[in-house]
């Protein structure tokens, strides 16, 4: 199994974030999460990723509960550790205290059968900032009208 199949994404992040470096970390998961996740039952809207005592973790997330788990399954929205090596957790601390950037995740998928998560060193974008996203996305969409209909 190679590939890589995207389970959730949040569309917010490249939005609300300039993102300004990506990494990929692997997930502490349950059974039955990982039932979940293969079912693409997962949202990343509010989540956001932490440094607590060099370990990250993953907040917020929602995986909803498998439903023929015993016992009801797993909590949904239980913090989950990230696996990164321990230079990468180091660097990130650095970075996100010196600059003040942010730990946003921006998608859980599978890579040859393992649960990743791909996490983006992001600094918020202020208002006038998301504006000019707005304006930027407006004019591509105008040019490839134009140029569907030249053709």
């Amino acid at each position: 199994m190679t590939g890589r199949k995207v389970v959730a994404s949040n569309r917010k992040a490249r939005f609300n974030y300039e993102i300004l470096d990506t990494f990929e970390a692997g997930m502490v998961l349950l059974g039955s999460e990982v039932k979940s996740l293969r079912a693409g039952q997962a949202q990343l809207k509010d989540a956001y990723a932490d440094i607590r005592g060099g370990e990250v973790w993953l907040t917020n997330a929602h995986i909803s509960p498998y439903q023929f788990a015993e016992n009801g399954g797993h909590e949904p929205e239980r913090p989950r550790k990230l696996l990164l090596h321990r230079r990468e957790i180091e660097r990130l601390f650095a970075r996100i205290r010196e600059e003040g950037l942010t730990l946003v995740p921006i998608q859980i998928y599978f890579k040859e059968g393992k649960a990743k998560v791909e996490l983006g060193l992001g600094k918020g974008k202020k208002s006038h900032d998301k504006r000019q996203s707005i304006v930027e996305r407006q004019q591509k969409r105008e040019m490839a009208r134009a140029q569907s209909h030249r053709r």
